[in-house]
């Protein structure tokens, strides 16, 4: 079942958090099945593509409430991914 959409980024986040933390302790020799493999390849794929949609993610965020701290969560993410 998908992620319903007033939490959609929030689960989602969480998720992608979870994958990151285990592609960080891997040791890059793991056995992973086909399905897995293909999971893997489809989230590298979709990164790329997030990467892609960054100015259009920062202005949604920039469009937000005045009172949302945007200045700080958009310099920390195009620290991380430019």
């Amino acid at each position: 079942m998908g992620n319903m959409s007033y939490c959609r980024y929030e689960n989602t986040a969480k998720d992608l958090q979870d994958v990151v933390e285990a592609l960080h302790n891997s040791d890059c020799g793991e056995t992973l099945s086909e399905y897995e493999q293909q999971g893997l390849y489809e989230i590298l794929d979709l990164a790329y593509e997030v990467i892609g949609l960054a100015d259009k993610i920062e202005n949604i965020i920039e469009n937000q409430d005045e009172n949302y701290n945007t200045n700080r969560i958009l310099t920390d993410i195009n620290d991380r991914i430019r």
